[in-house]
This record gives structure tokens, C-alpha cells and sequence, in this order.
């Protein structure tokens, strides 16, 4: 016989069958309001993700055929208002929100921290390009803070050993989610400082929700990694994540194995560089060997016997002595020219000559002036003959002389009868001589 007790178990399909079925009648079409988190959207056109307030969340689930419909995407830190039903989901035992609409009801509180303490640090310069240090090109000694559990650890070593193994690593453990993780991060970035063997120092961690990675969010952690004195890589979730630490460190990778990718040289590209380095020097170094055998030969042929180098000598002082004498000569003939010349010039510098050479110019000048009176006279002559004629053809008495006469009474010249009187005496100029009459009668 089976026991009561086995008589009345219920499979754990049946038990989440039931609580589903007893969710969807109780919660049937409900409104919750919360802070997205961990969105995610796979190619099904599905999406999932959390709704969170301070104190709990809870797992949803939103159908293409639903969200198709919405006129925005929603993004992490988004505080949203869903309406939908409350099920359950048999294959895991989640309890979860299906969700049928939603509209965004503004900004989360872990959003709306983040974008404060984004725009102080910002304000602070700590975010300034000027700030950053350089990362080494080839670092010698790489330090990486994170969990030495997690994921991301496990990626970095990875990308190192393959690209470049050589080059050692300290790993730094430190807590990368929950209360205690801002103060391990802190804690871990002073040891590494403290070690002083550290070129280049690698913080982050896998992905995760706004939550897990919210310790790279906060403001000590933040200031730690600015003051660091050693270069800095923020390698904190994946490439769509970003926190605080990414925008104060010198570098941010996308991914944790983007970090080791961007640190680590390519060994076989250092190869194959060695190798063609190798094969130029090998070049240099022969052709350096093929000019200096070349040299020596040339020095070779340059040597001569000491009796031949004699009479070289020998006969380039008769060439030299040669050469001496003509130039003595060429110089005997230079002074003899030149005493010439000075010779010729104290002859034209003689007094005697220079008072011949004035005699026959003041001569000249005297002959040259009277020449110049005379043809000024003959000029001024023409121009008084030219003004006469001129001043003749204007004359009264050239008028005279055509048989006119002027008539006047005393000084007066008379134009108008009407300046006439009878019994006036008047007199009239002729061409020659002139006449005296007494008016008669006047006539208009």
C-alpha cells in the first residue's frame, strides 16, 4: 500500500503548473512601476530584464508581438511603468512579469546617481583628455584587480599567454560586486602602487546589471583610479556597459579581453619584425664587408715605392721653382707698368700744363660770351621790331593816317553831338597838323 504521503505528492511540473495557474488568476492585469536592469534582447525579438526598487525586483519577460509596438527602446537606469500579468515559469520555477505595454516614468535612482556623479567628477577636470597617462607600448610588468574567480580573469590570461606570455602578471584580488567592493577596489589600487613594479594596471570585471557593476560607479573607487600613479585600463563589463571608472581611468577597453589585446604585443608580429631586422642587418653587415674590401684594395694601389714618391718630389720642386721664377718676372713687369702709369700721371699733374689748359678755356669762355650777347641783342632786337608793328596797328594816328580825325573840345574827346553847343570852339587832329572851328548849327 503507498503511504498517504506518497499518495498525495504532487511532480514539481504539477506544483509549478499549479502556483502558475493560481499567479495568473490573482495577478491577472496589474501595473508595476521599477528601474530596468540587465536588459536583454536576443535575436528571437524577446526581451528580458528586472524590474528593481531599493528592496526587491523581479524577472520579466515582454513577447515580440507586444514590444514591436512601443515607440521607444528601453535602456538601463530607465524607470518604467509596466502593465501586465504576473505567471510563473515552469521549466526554471521563475517567478516573473509578463509584460503587455509599458511607458518610461523618467529616470532611476541608480541612474540618476550616476549621471550626478558623472557631471561632477566631469567638473573636477577628472575626466580631461590632458590628464591621461600614456599606456607603455611594450609593458614589462602588467597588474590586473579583479576576482580571481570570475570570468574576466580567466579571458585576460587567456589573450596574454596567446599573444605574449612572457610577460608576468600580478593579479590583485579584489571583490568586483556587492557592499564590500568599493572598499577591496580602493585597498587593491594602493598595493599595487605599493609593489613599484607595475607598468600598467588592468581594473574591471565581467558583464552584468547596473547593480553588479555598480561598485565601479562609486566615487572613492572613482578618485583611487584617478590618482593612481600607474597607467590606468578600465575593462568593466562589455562594450555596450559603461561606468565611472571607464571615463577616469587613462584607457577604457570595451572587455576585459580587449584590455589584454590593446597591453599585449603581438609575438609573432615582434617575430616576424626580428626576423626581417635580422635579415637587414645581415644585408648591411655584407655590404659594409664588400666596401671595405673594396677600400682595402683601393689602398693597395695607392702604395707606391719610396723612389718613385722621390722623383715625384723631386721633380715637382723644379716645377715649383719654375713656376717661382715666372712669378717673379710677372711681378718686375706689374712694378714697371706701374711706374709708368704714376710717371703719366705727374706729367698731368704738371702746373705749367694745367695753366695752359685754363688760358685756352678762359679764351674759349670770353669768345663764347660775346657770342652769346650778341645773338641776345639780335633777339631782343627782333622782338622790339615785332612789338612796334603791333602797337602801330593800334595806334590813333595809324587811323589818322587812313583819313579820319578826332575831334575835341579842350581835353574832351567829342563822340555825340549832343556834347556840342552852338558857338563852342572845337578842334580837329588830323594825320598831320590840326584845325580850330567854331560850331554853326548842330544837327541830331
Amino acid at each position: 500500500m503507498p503511504s498517504e504521503l506518497s499518495a498525495k505528492a504532487l511532480s514539481v511540473t504539477e506544483l509549478n503548473g499549479k502556483a502558475r495557474r493560481l499567479l495568473e488568476m490573482s495577478f491577472n492585469n496589474i501595473r508595476v512601476e521599477g528601474e530596468i536592469s540587465g536588459l536583454a534582447r536576443p535575436s528571437s525579438g524577446h526581451w528580458y530584464f528586472t524590474l528593481k526598487d531599493r528592496q526587491s525586483q523581479i524577472r520579466c519577460a515582454m513577447f515580440r508581438n507586444k514590444n514591436q509596438s512601443l515607440k521607444f527602446i528601453p535602456t538601463e537606469g530607465m524607470l518604467l511603468l509596466a502593465r501586465g500579468r504576473v505567471s510563473l515559469y515552469e521549466g526554471r520555477g521563475d517567478y516573473q512579469l509578463i509584460v503587455e505595454h509599458m511607458d518610461s516614468a523618467g529616470t532611476g535612482d541608480l541612474q540618476k546617481a550616476f549621471e550626478a556623479l558623472k557631471m561632477k567628477l566631469a567638473a573636477e577636470g577628472l575626466f580631461d583628455i590632458t590628464q591621461k597617462k600614456p599606456l607603455p607600448t611594450h609593458p614589462k610588468h602588467i597588474g590586473v584587480i579583479t576576482s580571481p574567480t570570475g570570468a574576466a580573469i580567466r579571458d585576460i590570461l587567456t589573450v596574454l599567454k596567446r599573444r605574449f606570455p612572457a610577460i608576468p602578471v600580478t593579479i590583485i584580488p579584489s571583490s568586483v560586486q556587492g557592499a564590500q567592493a568599493k572598499s577591496e577596489l580602493v585597498k587593491a589600487i594602493t598595493m599595487a602602487q605599493a609593489t613599484n613594479q607595475l607598468d600598467v594596471l588592468i581594473i574591471g570585471r565581467g558583464g552584468g546589471s547596473l547593480e553588479d557593476l555598480w561598485p565601479f560607479n562609486e566615487e572613492v573607487v572613482a578618485r583611487a583610479i584617478a590618482d593612481c600613479s600607474i597607467p590606468t585600463v578600465s575593462a568593466v563589463g562589455h562594450e555596450i556597459d559603461f561606468t565611472i571608472a571607464d571615463f577616469v581611468a587613462d584607457h577604457r577597453a570595451a572587455t576585459p579581453s580587449a584590455a589584454a589585446e590593446i597591453l599585449s604585443p603581438d609575438r609573432q608580429a615582434i617575430l616576424n619584425q626580428l626576423h626581417l631586422l635580422g635579415r637587414k642587418l645581415t644585408a648591411l653587415t655584407r655590404h659594409k664587408l664588400q666596401l671595405s674590401q673594396k677600400e682595402l684594395e683601393s689602398l693597395k694601389k695607392r702604395l707606391r715605392h719610396p723612389g718613385d714618391r722621390l722623383r715625384d718630389s723631386s721633380q715637382r720642386l723644379d716645377d715649383l721653382e719654375i713656376r717661382l721664377k715666372q712669378a717673379i718676372t710677372l711681378q718686375l713687369e706689374r712694378a714697371r707698368s706701374r711706374i709708368d702709369r704714376m710717371q703719366e700721371r705727374v706729367f698731368q699733374q704738371n702746373p705749367q700744363r694745367k695753366l695752359e689748359l685754363l688760358k685756352n678755356r678762359n679764351d674759349h669762355m670770353g669768345q663764347k660770351l660775346v657770342q652769346l650777347i650778341l645773338n641776345s641783342l639780335e633777339k631782343r632786337q627782333l622782338k622790339l621790331e615785332k612789338i612796334s608793328g603791333e602797337l602801330n596797328t593800334v595806334s590813333p594816328l595809324a587811323t589818322l593816317s587812313r583819313g579820319y580825325s578826332i575831334t575835341m573840345a579842350g581835353e574832351s574827346i567829342i563822340r555825340n553831338s549832343q556834347q556840342l553847343r552852338k558857338g563852342d570852339l572845337i578842334t580837329t587832329r588830323f594825320c598831320e597838323g590840326e584845325a580850330t572851328c567854331k560850331v554853326e548849327k548842330i544837327k541830331s
